[in-house]
């Protein structure tokens, strides 16, 4: 696991990076006379990929956001409600990857590109379902175990 995550923030480190020099280039490209075209496009696709690694290592490790002074005073009721929050959590995530794939299906054979730096949005919205269902299935197992602390 220690390679995977290893991976992982490597992989979204490089992401975030990558925006950054775009952004860089090309605001410093403005200032000097040339311009970069489709930057904001490139980035939204870099931007893509970091928060995507993001959600996943966050759902791994247990560590979204949520108001932990309510729940850590729950004493032996509080199994209970963490079940009933990834439940909730795995409704919120199934709708999303349904109305995404929905999205992807509808629009795969379109060939549909960004306008500028030509970015297939194919695949990216491949890769948000992917992400999509690493997140549920890490949510699956975390109730089903029932190993949320």
């Amino acid at each position: 696991m220690n390679r995977l995550h290893s991976l992982m923030v490597w992989t979204g480190g490089g992401a975030l990076l990558a925006a950054t020099a775009v952004d860089t280039i090309a605001v410093v490209g403005r200032q000097v006379g040339f311009s970069v075209h489709g930057a904001i496009e490139l980035i939204q696709a870099a931007v893509l990929v970091a928060g995507a690694i993001a959600l996943i290592a966050a759902t791994v490790a247990n560590s979204h956001a949520r108001v932990r002074i309510v729940v850590e005073r729950l004493g032996r009721a509080r199994p209970s409600v963490e079940r009933i929050t990834n439940v909730l959590t795995l409704c919120f995530l199934t709708a999303l990857l349904v109305g995404s794939v929905w999205l992807a299906v509808d629009l795969w054979g379109s060939h549909e590109i960004s306008e500028v730096a030509g970015v297939p949005w194919r695949w990216l919205r491949l890769f948000a379902n992917f992400a999509l269902a690493v997140m549920i299935g890490v949510v699956v197992r975390d109730t089903w175990r029932g190993s949320n602390q």
